[in-house]
């Protein structure tokens, strides 16, 4: 399905593949499969991402640096609906593509309505609480009277959207998993341009503040679930095309079993986002000693990092779905080498990607900010985000083997590590060691240690995990999770 619409992502992806197929890095045959998986992938990151980063761009510009500090102190509550229905998702993916490869179309079904009724129950007291209580909650981590009403203000219309969002990221992975990467990147990167549109009209024609930002997230979100429905429960959309799977809605929904493997494989996902997506509510607490120049710089600095991870979205479900598909004919030997080289492939394209964002970092900078004087301290933080950036890629392809069999806590412990040893207490010494801030003034001593965490928290997960991936443990996890038509080698 990737090949319906020639692009120019898909082709640039090919030639970096290809010539690392030249240096007989990775095969050709595995760049193309994998290409054709990851480019629809990373184009849904790219609009999802780019969409966040125009959420803040605009709201800078229609209200100033205190409302992006404040959608920033809101940013990490929106991002536990993807903690935890991205955990489950992970789940289902790995579920998915091992019952796909093997024809089991009912154990298939069952495994994403449970994963869609795990992530309700999760979400919906989640959004609960959003929508109650705030003020409250943005006031435990931020600074500022203006900026706690804007994210105030922000987080409690875009709760509503949380539940949806939970359930979107479980009928991607379902497609992903069954080979379409292209049916969840129309259907997302559709709803990022709606909530693109509806922002720049509620912002800068009704002049309704943060609460447009916020409404455009909700709308989008709850449309692209109703195509998603659609799609899986008649086979088909207009414009769209015919569904590789659908899902069986007649009972029973779920079973204990069903329960217990979405369980086993999502709860560590759960907390690796969780432990990720957690440590930004100190850290944001930290950054905010800083004042709030360097809080909006900061805030930039992770909105361009999170669209320069964008390949990751790609070649990490793509190594998911290709080495757990392996797994699920029982050859570890060919799963292996699917890990292996998507790996190498994509801390490739991230290379480039980070080089490129590195040399005009400046330009990058200016989309965000017009004040000359907190430019050069947000083109410093994109400098230190690039180099960040890169160990987020080798990460992302040693997990996606790691998630495809099941063998999913290691990546938690990296998390655990990277935040919670060394990127946090290291912010905090650097936010210790200086004076009272004034007008935003910092030491630079207190700002290094703020890059260094920007970098630490990328590279301890890095490392952790890659051993994992190495030590090949994750092919025998991978037995207690296979359809019964399954064998190893």
């Amino acid at each position: 399905m990737a090949s319906r619409v020639p692009n120019p992502f898909r082709w640039l992806l090919l030639s970096i593949g290809y010539l690392l197929a030249r240096a007989d890095v990775v095969d050709p045959r595995r760049v193309e499969r994998t290409t054709d998986l990851a480019w629809p992938r990373i184009v849904t990151g790219i609009a999802r991402m780019s969409k966040s980063a125009a959420d803040v761009a605009m709201v800078g510009i229609a209200l100033g640096p205190a409302a992006i500090a404040g959608v920033g102190f809101a940013t990490p509550f929106w991002g536990l609906a993807f903690a935890f229905g991205g955990g489950v998702a992970g789940a289902t993916i790995s579920l998915v593509s091992q019952r796909y490869s093997a024809d089991a179309d009912d154990e298939l079904s069952l495994a994403v309505t449970t994963s869609a009724l795990l992530v309700v129950a999760i979400t919906v007291p989640l959004a609960a609480l959003f929508w109650t209580l705030p003020e409250g909650l943005i006031g435990l981590v931020g600074d500022g009277t203006a900026s706690v009403a804007y994210g105030a203000d922000y987080l409690r219309v875009v709760a509503l959207g949380v539940p949806f969002a939970g359930l979107n990221l479980i009928g991607s992975r379902t497609l992903v998993g069954a080979d379409d990467a292209w049916t969840p990147m129309m259907l997302r990167a559709g709803g990022a341009v709606v909530n693109v549109v509806i922002n720049a009209v509620l912002l800068f024609v009704l002049e309704v503040g943060v609460v447009g930002a916020a409404i455009g997230t909700v709308a989008a979100n709850v449309l692209v679930l109703a195509a998603f429905v659609t799609g899986f429960t008649v086979g088909w959309l207009p414009l769209i095309g015919e569904f590789p799977v659908t899902v069986d809605l007649s009972r029973p929904y779920t079973t204990v079993a069903d329960i217990r493997d979405v369980v086993d494989i999502g709860t560590p996902l759960v907390f690796t986002n969780v432990a990720r997506r957690a440590a930004q509510f100190p850290m944001l607490a930290i950054v905010a000693l800083f004042g709030p120049n360097v809080v909006a710089a900061y805030v930039v600095a992770r909105r361009v990092r999170d669209l320069m991870d964008t390949p990751g979205w790609g070649f990490s479900l793509a190594s998911s779905s290709l080495v757990g598909q392996e797994l699920g004919t029982g050859d570890e030997r060919g799963a292996g080498r699917y890990g292996q080289e998507v790996l190498r492939f994509g801390t490739a394209v991230y290379l480039f990607s980070a080089a490129g964002v590195f040399l005009f970092a400046e330009q990058v900078g200016r989309l965000f900010v017009d004040d000359p004087s907190i430019l050069p301290l947000v083109t410093t933080f994109i400098v230190v985000a690039c180099v960040s950036v890169i160990f987020r890629g080798v990460s992302g392809g040693a997990t996606g083997p790691l998630r495809a069999s099941g063998d999913t806590r290691w990546p938690f412990y990296g998390q655990l590590l990277g935040l919670y040893v060394f990127a946090l207490p290291l912010a905090a010494l650097g936010a210790i060691s200086l004076p009272v801030p004034v007008l935003g003034a910092v030491t630079p001593l207190g700002i290094e240690a703020l890059y260094a965490a920007l970098i630490l928290e990328t590279l301890v997960p890095a490392v952790i995990t890659y051993y994992r991936f190495t030590t090949g443990h994750w092919k025998v996890v991978s037995r207690g999770y296979r359809p019964q038509s399954s064998h190893s080698d």
